[in-house]
Order: structure tokens, then C-alpha cells, then sequence
């Protein structure tokens, strides 16, 4: 004798296979959003460009997409967590609320920038920086640098003069737009808490360093690589890198 299936039969068969269809569905969003931490934490991420400090190369607004896995380099675009002081509250980007935070951290929505800049890697540990020899050009280890692909048009190297020795584990950065850029040359004259140390503020620590933006991806219309001009080929190698920095803010030898 074979049974009937019975009404109250059919709909807990259908409630299971609603239950074991919700249940992997969670499982694959949850999935998904730890590879995706994952990836952001240790391969890439998203930042909105939050200040005119990199014009024309990079412009408020722009999302770039910031690879952690290579090594940076000279004439690199680097994204850093604010060294300390460098930032005031109306400069470090719009801080989202809770939910978008989430949604920054894992990889859901760019990462608004908030306590980190974006400026480009003139000199590495053990370099000597200086601005400017006779024709008005940075000068790193000796060789003087052609900055016309990516200078803000208009704009000088620096207006200000100086000659460093970057130190061990740090790196000197400047904005390419150096007329509004608040970067490694504003703080040559920073010192500590206690008065002392002046100018170490001025040097970023590699451990700061989030990762090299590699492309403008958005808007559509921007699109574009980022990668080092041609000018950084020429640099010589450096020397030993110093513990502590040398800084003088005289011009170097004509």
C-alpha cells in the first residue's frame, strides 16, 4: 500500500529546499565579502583623489585603484597614511558613517581617503633631493629632472629652495601640483613635541606607505595608467641612507 503525500507534506518540502536555497545564498554574499576583504587588505583598493595637491595629473574626485603587492619606487604615485601633522580636519576627506565604513572595508565602496594623502615618490631613502640648479630644475642625486609631462602647468618646481639626504626607511614626496601641495618640503622645518628633531615630519616612513596608484578608473571619461615618467630612468643610485636626515635650506651649488 503506498502512502499519499499529504498538503502539510508539500509545503515543509517547500519550505526546506526556501531554507537550504536562503541558506546558500547567505553563505556566497559572506564568501564573497571575506575574499573581498582579503583583496582589499592585501592586493588593491579604491581611493577618491580628495584635494587639487595632484592636478592635472589626478583631480578631485577621481578613483584610483591602489595596488600593496609591488614595491615602490621613484616617480611613483603613492597613497600614505598621514606621518602625523600633516593633515588638519578640513583636509583629511569626508569621513563616512558606519555602514559606508563597512562597505569601505570590505571593498564595496572606494575608500574615501580619510587620513591619507596622495603624492608622488621623489626620493628614496639615501637620495639627495634639492631644488634647484641654474635652469630651475629638482635635482635628485645630481641629475636634474625634466617634470614638464606631469608639473601643473604654470607651476615651478618648487619655489622653495632646499637640499636633503633622505633617511634610512623614509622616502621625500611632492605633490605634482606643487603650488597647492602641502608635502615633504612644508615640513623641513617641523620639529617635535619637544622642539626637537627638525624636519623628520618631512619624511614619510615606508611602513605609512598604503600601496602605488597604478589607474585613474572612474569617471569613465578619465580613464587612464599611471605609471613612472621617464625622467626617474636617468636618476643615479643612491648612496648609504643616513639614520637621521641632513636638510639645509639653501640652494645647491651653480
Amino acid at each position: 500500500m503506498t502512502d499519499t503525500p499529504t498538503k502539510t507534506d508539500a509545503k515543509s518540502g517547500h519550505r526546506s529546499g526556501f531554507g537550504a536555497a536562503a541558506r546558500e545564498f547567505v553563505l556566497i554574499v559572506v564568501g564573497a565579502l571575506i575574499v573581498s576583504s582579503i583583496l582589499r587588505a592585501f592586493v588593491g583598493q579604491m581611493f577618491i583623489i580628495p584635494s587639487e595637491s595632484m592636478e592635472n595629473t589626478l583631480l578631485v574626485g577621481d578613483r584610483v585603484v591602489v595596488e600593496k603587492l609591488t614595491d615602490v619606487k621613484r616617480g611613483d604615485v603613492v597613497v600614505f597614511e598621514d606621518p602625523g601633522g600633516w593633515l588638519g580636519p578640513e583636509e583629511s576627506g569626508q569621513k563616512r558613517g558606519s555602514i559606508g565604513r563597512f562597505f569601505e572595508v570590505v571593498g564595496l565602496l572606494p575608500d574615501s581617503s580619510h587620513g591619507h594623502l596622495i603624492k608622488r615618490l621623489i626620493g628614496m631613502p639615501g637620495d639627495k633631493v634639492a631644488c634647484c640648479d641654474s635652469k630651475g630644475r629638482l635635482l635628485v642625486n645630481g641629475q636634474p629632472l625634466d617634470e614638464t609631462s606631469y608639473l601643473y602647468p604654470g607651476d615651478a618646481p618648487s619655489q622653495m629652495e632646499f637640499q636633503v639626504t633622505v633617511p634610512a626607511g623614509r622616502v621625500f614626496v611632492m605633490g605634482d601640483h606643487r603650488s597647492a601641495s602641502g608635502d615633504s618640503r612644508v615640513h623641513l622645518q617641523d620639529t617635535d613635541s619637544d622642539g626637537a628633531n627638525q624636519g623628520d615630519a618631512a619624511f614619510v616612513p615606508m611602513d605609512k606607505i598604503t600601496g602605488r596608484a597604478i589607474m585613474i578608473v572612474w569617471p569613465a571619461g578619465r580613464w587612464a595608467k599611471l605609471g613612472v615618467p621617464d625622467t626617474f630612468k636617468a636618476v643615479p643610485a643612491p648612496g648609504p641612507a643616513p639614520d637621521k636626515p641632513s636638510i639645509s635650506l639653501t640652494p645647491p651649488p651653480k
